[in-house]
């Protein structure tokens, strides 16, 4: 298994970095897997500026919940970004799952990064170092996004950090 976690704040590099990453791996068969379902117009305008800066050669799956089967279904990959993880959390809530369940999820794609087979990376926004949201349900999101960065942090060998652009090795299994 060869599976990355990178982790970092808004606009910190996460998802160039996970695409230079992937870039670097042999072979020609590149997925992408979106957890972004764009609704409203500056949102699909963000979507074709990744798409553009992706380049033709990568295949775009988008998919809301059904992390692990669309990973199951591209195991042939040479390499594949999921891009991102905290998007995934917040279908997963906006799809009413209670909590323990959401993290079931977590647990069972921790599990499957164990299994397979290309090289996988995952793209996920650390929520927890900013204020404490005043509201339940941004609290809630943010506790269930931090627990599941914890959960996949342990099982990828490799975490990166981006801070401000700049790429921070935080565990580094080889």
């Amino acid at each position: 298994m060869s599976a990355t976690l990178v982790i970092g704040g808004c606009r910190s590099g996460k998802s160039d970095r996970a695409l230079s990453m992937a870039a670097a791996c042999p072979g020609r068969q590149k997925v992408f897997i979106a957890t972004c379902i764009p609704r409203d117009a500056e949102m699909r305008r963000r979507v074709k500026a990744h798409q553009a800066s992706r380049g033709p050669e990568w295949l775009t799956v988008e998919i809301e919940t059904g992390l692990v089967p669309a990973l199951e279904q591209h195991a042939h990959a040479d390499a594949v970004i999921v891009d991102c993880l905290t998007l995934w959390v917040s279908n997963l809530m906006e799809a009413g799952l209670e909590d323990g369940r959401l993290l079931e999820r977590a647990e069972e794609l921790a599990g499957h990064l164990a299994q397979t087979a290309p090289p996988v990376f995952l793209v996920t926004n650390e929520v927890g170092t900013g204020i404490v949201p005043e509201n339940p349900l941004a609290r809630r999101f943010r506790d269930l996004a931090g627990a599941v960065n914890r959960i996949l942090a342990e099982a990828c060998p490799q975490v990166v950090w981006m801070v401000a652009g700049i790429p921070v090795t935080i565990k580094s299994g080889k």
